[in-house]
């Protein structure tokens, strides 16, 4: 059954981990002449203009521009925590769904496994491929930056880190939706919009102290990247709180599971 699930997988995964380090290794090739001169100093002057809060929804407040360590550990990260967080949650949509929606059902009914060793396998089989993807990113990204010029190395591998924590939330809310559906395609939208409404919902979250409590209810607070770029330190509170959290979706899964209707 896991070997099955590695092999099914494999292939969305390679295609978007090669999609998204191509696009990156195109930014990093074009920085340089995008930051070169006075244009660095132009995109300072630029950022000014911009109202404060903004600015710390993308951690702008904390990291010039002007390098692209800069760029990453601020705009950069954020399209890694969305795609990320896309891919998870698309993932937790369709690995166990497409059973039925395929009509490969059948063929796991007639293994000698139950179903709870039917959802714990595609579990594992999802978080090897989500800490893999965030893996070759981080090595990407640390190669890039040795080449780009100097960094701060433990801050940038801390930062890597950090979008395992809502990746992995965001599959296991997915996982226990997709249980309510039958077809893949009624989950595709809803897994999409859930990753980037936990998005938003942690950006608002953070450009004013009125709205301050929605970051209770976005999988993204759990990155706490500005933590990480001011004290180049993970909050230990995190990574407990993403396992306690994804257990609790994964053990609700199972059971709703249990109780499905297969078709």
């Amino acid at each position: 059954m896991f070997k099955r699930e590695m092999k099914v997988n494999l292939k969305g995964f390679i295609i978007w981990s090669v999609i998204i380090i191509f696009l990156y290794l195109v930014v990093y090739l074009v920085y340089p002449s995008v930051t070169g001169d006075t244009s660095a100093q132009k995109m300072d002057d630029l950022m000014k203009i911009f109202p404060e809060d903004m600015l710390k929804a993308f951690n702008m407040d904390l990291a010039s521009v002007d390098t692209a360590f800069g760029w990453l550990k601020s705009e950069g990260f954020v399209f890694i925590y969305l795609i990320t967080g896309v891919y998870s949650s698309m993932l937790g949509a369709n690995i166990l769904l497409k059973e039925e929606s395929e009509k490969t059902i059948e063929y796991l009914n007639s293994l000698p496994m139950t179903r709870t060793e039917v959802v714990l396998g595609k579990v594992w089989t999802a978080a090897i491929y989500i800490t893999s993807m965030i893996l070759c990113l981080g090595i990407f990204n640390f190669a890039a930056m040795c080449l780009s010029g100097d960094f701060d190395k433990k801050q940038l591998i801390l930062l890597s880190i950090t979008p395992l924590f809502p990746a992995l939330v965001l599959f296991t809310m997915s996982l226990l939706i997709s249980t309510f559906f039958h077809k893949t395609r009624s989950m595709l939208g809803i897994s999409i919009g859930l990753a980037f409404a936990a998005y938003v919902l942690n950006v608002i979250s953070s450009m004013s102290g009125s709205v301050e409590f929605l970051k209770f209810f976005s999988p993204f607070t759990l990155a706490d990247s500005r933590n990480v770029v001011m004290d180049v330190k993970i909050n230990p509170l995190m990574p407990v709180l993403t396992i306690l959290v994804s257990a609790v979706f994964v053990i609700l899964t199972v059971n709703r599971y249990k109780k499905k209707e297969l078709i």
